[in-house]
């Protein structure tokens, strides 16, 4: 029980990121910047493994996950937390269209279901016309902004598989990558961050808010708790994030997305819940 709560704490967290996000009137850049700087500092301190020098092949997987970082919060800034959770939540869809060149891994049957099933629902959310709103003033922009952090969350997630099977017996061999990410979306967007500005002391709370507990400790509790929890469990309670991540956007600001959005998520998550659990029944089987 304390390892699945320790899962579910960890999307809970991570699903506060669109709300704080919005909540600042820093820019994406300076928000993508610090909010990674303390992100980097946090994880050192709390994670024993990511202590490590990154290698070579480190670094250009943190690459990757800092530009999903950076689209992220671009994205949260011009479109609505909704669209932007769930628009990452298509990197399945390219994971299983490269995999088999990336990863030798073999596409199945139930595979391509589950690949037109993604399809549908991002298509769904280039049906309607999205008004702009306060907190979602260009949502065509924020939507490909969403749409890339889907592309390069993928790319991680291949990326954190190598680096896993290149040392099987380490539980930490991913966790510098996630110090070389931070560093590398800290370090690159400075430029564009400055010059500062008037700072409100709301800003810097979110900020450390953001660096501390929706990156830092969101991987301290799902690390801690993933190895204990069940393969299907883990996968199903980390999609409480994408649930969560509109409705704190709702009741902190207000935001509501389309319904094409809605029906578009709903599509998306429904179909890798389903995916999951099937995948679970055929290990089982196996």
């Amino acid at each position: 029980m304390r390892a699945r709560l320790l899962v579910l704490a960890a999307a809970v967290l991570f699903s506060t990121g669109g709300a704080a996000i919005k909540s600042t009137s820093l820019t994406a850049w300076q928000v993508a910047s610090f909010r990674s700087a303390v992100a980097a500092v946090a994880i050192v301190w709390m994670l024993r493994g990511a202590r490590r020098v990154p290698d070579g092949a480190t670094w250009l997987v943190g690459g990757i996950y800092a530009a999903t970082m950076v689209l992220f919060v671009l994205a949260n800034k011009l479109t609505t937390a909704a669209n932007a959770i769930y628009l990452q939540g298509t990197a399945p869809l390219y994971i299983l269209l490269t995999a088999p060149f990336l990863l030798r891994e073999r596409v199945r049957r139930a595979d391509v279901v589950f690949m037109g099933a993604l399809a549908v629902g991002l298509a769904a959310f280039f049906m309607g016309q999205e008004q702009a709103s306060g907190t979602a003033p260009h949502p065509a922009l924020g939507n490909m902004a969403a749409l890339g952090s889907g592309l390069t969350w993928a790319g991680t997630v291949m990326g954190l598989r190598y680096l896993g099977r290149r040392r099987p017996d380490d539980p930490r061999a991913t966790e510098p990558s996630l110090v070389a990410g931070n560093v590398l979306a800290a370090t690159l967007t400075l430029p564009m961050a400055l010059p500062l500005g008037d700072v409100l002391a709301r800003d810097v709370v979110i900020i450390v808010f953001l660096g501390v507990f929706q990156i830092g400790l969101a991987y301290v509790c799902l690390s801690a708790g993933i190895g204990r929890v069940p393969a299907l469990e883990a996968s199903l309670l980390l999609l409480v994030e994408p649930v969560l991540n509109p409705i704190w956007a709702w009741i902190v600001h207000g935001e509501a997305p389309g319904e094409w959005s809605l029906a578009g998520g709903a599509i998306i998550m429904t179909a890798t819940a389903i995916r999951t659990a099937w995948n679970a029944r055929q290990t089982r089987r196996r």
